[in-house]
């Protein structure tokens, strides 16, 4: 008489399985920039969407002057408001730019190059674009 056969084989000590093995991550450019575009996107939407709400919904694009800016730019919280729509909404299209770009150059020099230099492109013209925030306007006389 045969008996019948285990529903589950047998496993040699040779093929069990073993513990998880831990692998060490390294960051590097494409993990970075990959995980800001999501946490970037994540702060811009709502960024984008309040400010489009505000300026063309409840205020309206023809009543948007230099008076009205310099009210709104009155009060500090507008004005760190309006620098990080800039400084997200900015690096968000340069990283994309920075993407297409990586699908024509072959070499890594040329990437790394590409990438610092647009990575000093968004810098210059964030922190210019953050001083004539911060710096306000004048309410014209």
């Amino acid at each position: 008489m045969t008996t019948a056969p285990s529903p589950t084989p047998a496993v040699s000590p040779a093929h069990e399985p073993r513990g998880v093995r831990e692998v060490e991550r390294h960051p590097n450019v494409e993990n970075v920039a990959w995980r800001w575009m999501r946490y970037s996107a994540l702060l811009l939407i709502p960024l984008a969407w309040g400010h489009v709400l505000l300026q063309d919904v409840l205020v309206g694009v023809h009543q948007i002057d230099l008076d009205y800016v310099a009210m709104r730019w009155a009060s500090l919280g507008w004005r760190v408001y309006d620098t990080l729509l800039l400084a997200f909404a900015f690096a968000h299209g340069m990283n994309g730019l920075r993407q297409v770009l990586d699908e024509y150059l072959r070499t890594p020099t040329a990437r790394r190059l590409m990438s610092w230099g647009l990575f000093v492109v968004w810098l210059v013209i964030s922190l210019i674009g953050a001083a004539a925030i911060i710096g306000g306007v004048r309410a014209a006389a």
